[in-house]
């Protein structure tokens, strides 16, 4: 029977980390980021790779990666890496591993291609069929526009992630600095990238990750981006250097004010659509109407603070007759 992949997890901050330097893996293990990506990719030189792979094996199999989601990055299927990548991980570390990311997508087939393969290895070695989830990176235009296809190419799809970086050199935007505004442009020029990446995403279920800021210490032009992606709806990002972390936890939660206020709406709502409540559509909490679309816009985010470990501090009282 294959096994539901959990697309719920919290992924405020995804923590990159090579996978070629065990100081980093050892340090990644003790840092309050939701998710941990072992690095394969662009963080590990051409040399370092094969030996990088029986590194992250043994720290995933051997750390601590108590409350994280454990991630690891392989390299595009356009390489002569990527199978053996997965090999050797999956086979490896497999019951110590939550997901497989896949970098440069540009077809629903590399997706599919990937799902192939863990089935194979899982059935192989034993291991549940289906458990382990795939994050989609998205870093081209072609990527970009097969993107809705690419959301629904397997049922082990728990993300689709952004790639700042490679995209802006596939689109020959101009800028250097990864994430910030290309001079000239009084607009936004990510807007429609983020949104169609976050249309597919909610269309199938999925959560909607923005990729990394490049200037490490600059955390106030960190904060700046990753509120952006925030307020259109993204679930989180990536964070390349600890002093991120907390900034992109905090700016991926919802404040204790709503928290609390959602949490009440979803209590009166279920109060006063119940026998005891007068069976009502519609009512009034304090001084605001709730509703069916209330109750819906609620629950994202009572489920963002809850996901994120919160405890509200105000409790629904049900009304005097």
């Amino acid at each position: 029977m294959t096994a539901p992949v959990n697309r719920l997890r919290p992924r405020r901050s995804c923590l990159a980390v090579p996978g070629s330097n065990p100081r980093f893996l050892e340090k990644a293990q003790g840092l309050p980021a939701d998710q941990v990506f072992l690095d394969l990719e662009d963080a590990c030189a051409p040399l370092a790779k094969p030996e990088a792979r029986h590194t992250i094996v043994k720290f995933l199999n051997e750390g601590d990666w108590t409350g994280k989601t454990r991630v690891v990055r392989v390299n595009d299927w356009t390489t002569e890496w990527t199978y053996r990548d997965v090999v050797t991980v999956v086979e490896g570390a497999g019951p110590n591993l939550d997901c497989i990311m896949l970098p440069k997508v540009q077809n629903a087939e590399q997706i599919v291609a990937l799902d192939l393969l863990l089935t194979q290895i899982e059935k192989t070695m034993g291991f549940e069929v289906g458990r382990i989830g795939i994050e989609a990176q998205i870093e081209n235009a072609q990527g970009l526009n097969n993107v809705n296809a690419i959301a629904g190419a397997s049922p082990r799809i728990e993300t689709i992630i952004f790639g700042p970086a490679d995209f802006m050199a596939s689109i020959n935007m101009k800028s250097l600095v990864v994430g910030e505004q290309p001079p000239g442009y009084p607009a936004d020029a990510y807007h429609y990238i983020l949104m169609k990446i976050l249309m597919a995403a909610r269309a199938n279920d999925l959560q909607a990750i923005d990729g990394p800021y490049l200037q490490i210490r600059n955390v106030e032009g960190y904060r700046a981006v990753a509120q952006r992606a925030a307020a259109l709806g993204f679930d989180g990002k990536w964070v390349l250097h600890p002093g991120q972390v907390e900034a992109s936890n905090e700016i991926f939660s919802p404040s204790q004010e709503d928290y609390d206020h959602a949490e009440l709406i979803l209590d009166a709502y279920d109060y006063y659509t119940s026998e005891a409540g007068g069976k009502k559509g519609s009512a009034m909490l304090g001084d605001e109407m709730i509703d069916e679309a209330s109750r819906k816009m609620a629950l994202v985010i009572s489920g963002k603070g809850r996901a994120a470990g919160m405890r509200r501090t105000t409790k629904f009282e049900i009304p005097e007759a």
